[in-house]
């Protein structure tokens, strides 16, 4: 099949699994790069992982709709993974991978920076290249308008002190002065969210039960087509009379 560009000297035999819907028709493997793209999984196909998993170096399953990576820990010797556009969120769990450079998460649905770096750190301690873009976790101006420069200023210099060995973040180079302002302040670049516990969230949800009975207009507010309207104009004259300055001037100064 002509998408399916495989090396047959170094790939191994596909096996099929009677439990996971594969289409072969979207997997290429090449030289050590598999991908899977644009299949609506929610998981790596298991089957994926015990053919291809010692020998993939670059793994590529973006634009699915994975919500957990159970299947990481069968790519023993990845150096590259890409995960775009997909449905993670802070609850996903990445695998310990010492060979693992580059990661790419771009619009997935983490929201608490400081748990996925956590994870990251201890996950991949060699990462050199990380790509948060469109997450909710990252402070960029093309998918949250209410940030400004500093915002995602203060979230690289965290970033960058969680993981002092990245070399691109976001795909843009990491300076020389940013890591040593990582080094200096990163620590105080940490985003504090308060906990919701459960008397919040039941005052929150009062709140909004408490708006909604609410209306900006009065319930007997007549229909448009009975509301009548009227202008014209009011001739106005200024005599000065009231001014306060009068007091102080005589009628022969005028």
């Amino acid at each position: 099949m002509a998408n399916a560009r495989t090396n047959q000297n170094t790939a191994p035999c596909f096996q099929k699994n009677r439990e996971v819907q594969l289409h072969e028709g979207a997997l290429v493997w090449n030289d050590g790069q598999l991908s899977y793209v644009g299949q609506d999984c929610f998981e790596i196909p298991p089957v994926l992982g015990t053919t291809y998993g010692p020998l993939t170096k670059r793994l590529d399953v973006s634009f699915n709709a994975l919500r957990c990576l159970d299947t990481l820990d069968q790519f023993t010797t990845l150096e590259e993974l890409i995960l775009d556009n997909n449905d993670l969120e802070d609850d996903a769990s990445f695998c310990h991978n010492p060979h693992l450079q580059t990661l790419s998460v771009n619009k997935n649905k983490f929201k608490d920076l400081e748990k996925l770096l956590i994870q990251l750190a201890r996950c991949y301690p060699n990462l050199s290249y990380l790509s948060l873009l469109g997450n909710p976790a990252c402070p960029d101006q093309l998918t949250n308008s209410d940030k400004d420069e500093e915002d995602y200023q203060r979230y690289r210099y965290y970033v960058i002190h969680k993981l002092p060995k990245l070399k691109f973040l976001d795909s843009t180079r990491v300076k020389n002065r940013e890591i040593q302002e990582a080094q200096r302040i990163g620590f105080l670049m940490k985003i504090a969210r308060p906990e919701m516990t459960d008397w919040c969230e039941e005052a929150v949800e009062n709140l909004k039960a408490e708006s909604s009975r609410f209306s900006p207009l009065p319930r007997n507010t007549p229909p448009e087509s009975s509301r009548i309207c009227a202008y014209g104009k009011i001739r106005h004259h200024y005599s000065g009379k009231n001014s306060e300055g009068n007091r102080f001037i005589r009628n022969n100064e005028l």
